[in-house]
């Protein structure tokens, strides 16, 4: 125990001495943090830019505009004719869609002629089609109900009658989870995991890559050469206690962005718990297999990079390849961001976590075996070497 603390206090002024691992460990996720944060401040997008083609210029249709005009999620810009190539218009004022008013709009409406309103989305950024979306069929949807009232109205129709007329029955939509659509509520704490899973893969590649090249595994281990998990624990708890730092940042920047803590805390300790060792065992088993720090930081890039895309946060697994899944159930990040999600965004149920919890576990045991045995064998190999050498 003398030996192993000793060793442990090595590894801890060893990474507080080196500066690569601090400003990776501690600069790294606070500056991702407070920059992604400020990205998504604003929770919702306002004010998207819709061109509206109004040719009829009358004033039904000016009506119509001056709805859109009052929804807050967009910002009309007017035209009286349709530009020459109406796509480059779209394209030169990053309008997310485009409304066309036919000409003889209200002259139609009124001799029930049925007139069609087309509206164009640009959907080559997906978010702010659907916002854009949202609110146009949300303000035409209502002025058309309107219009149509109206029309029954001056047939004689009283005005409560008028409105069943037109709507048999009633439909409520009642939004469950993040029901304001706050994308700062949805994606900032999950880019903070990413963050941190990624730091983690990288100290512990770092770490591992200069104990190899400085050699000093054979001269500062001799004495607990046989010791391959002692070694890791020795590795790894500085990551452990310095992730708790991290983590207890995360918390007060929570509060300063206004975003929702999980639910259940106790729940939410043991799973980021579980998530930071089964990734910080993870880092070590590539580190040890790849002991050049510059190759195994471009692997374990390779492996974090894409593992926010394939967690199912945004996309569902179930529509991925079977490939792809398996790719993706191997990363801790995948089912940490399933509980996460549960606790944060959907409030559910503690219960309701704990199939993922589970699966931490369980990547927690095999990475911990696997750099185990990785670290075994690359112990013997190195004290073999060196006594070689001696001889």
């Amino acid at each position: 125990m003398k030996e192993f603390f000793r060793l442990l206090k090595r590894e801890f002024r060893l990474f507080l001495g080196n500066s690569t691992l601090r400003s990776v460990f501690f600069l790294a996720p606070v500056l991702y943090a407070t920059l992604i944060g400020f990205v998504y401040k604003a929770g919702k997008v306002e004010n998207i830019p819709v061109i509206v083609i109004d040719k009829d210029n009358t004033p039904l249709s000016a009506q119509l505009v001056e709805m859109l005009s009052d929804n807050k999620s967009i910002k009309t810009l007017k035209y009286l004719q349709e530009p020459p190539n109406a796509n480059d218009e779209v394209i030169r004022k990053e309008a997310a869609a485009m409304v066309m008013i036919p000409a003889r709009f209200e002259a139609d409406i009124l001799q029930k002629k049925y007139p069609e309103v087309n509206v164009y989305v640009n959907t080559s950024n997906v978010l702010t089609a659907n916002f854009a979306s949202k609110a146009l069929q949300l303000t035409i949807g209502t002025f058309s109900a309107g219009v149509s009232i109206k029309g029954l109205q001056k047939m004689g129709m009283p005005a409560v009658r008028a409105a069943t007329q037109y709507e048999p029955f009633k439909t409520n939509y009642i939004t469950l989870f993040n029901t304001t659509s706050n994308y700062l509520i949805f994606m900032w704490p999950a880019m903070l995991a990413v963050v941190l899973q990624q730091v983690i893969l990288l100290a512990m590649a770092i770490s591992f890559a200069a104990e190899f090249q400085r050699g000093s595994f054979v001269t500062e281990y001799a004495g607990m050469r046989r010791r391959a998990f002692p070694i890791m624990l020795i590795k790894v708890i500085p990551i452990w206690t310095f992730s708790i730092l991290i983590v207890s940042i995360y918390y007060f920047m929570h509060m300063f962005f206004n975003v929702p803590l999980p639910e259940g805390i106790l729940s939410f300790i043991w799973l980021t718990a579980f998530f930071v060792g089964s990734a910080s065992f993870m880092g070590v088993f590539v580190s040890i297999l790849i002991p050049d720090a510059l190759k195994a930081t471009q692997v374990l890039m390779v492996i974090a990079s894409p593992a926010f895309i394939i967690s199912g946060f945004t996309w569902p697994l179930s529509a991925m390849p079977a490939f792809v899944q398996f790719m993706a159930n191997i990363i801790p990040l995948t089912p940490f961001l399933q509980a996460f999600k549960i606790l944060l965004i959907q409030k559910g149920s503690v219960e309701l976590t704990y199939p993922y919890i589970r699966h931490l576990g369980i990547l927690l045991l095999v990475y911990a075996f696997l750099g185990w045995l990785a670290l075994k064998i690359k112990l013997w190999y190195l004290f073999r070497t060196a006594k070689e050498g001696k001889l």
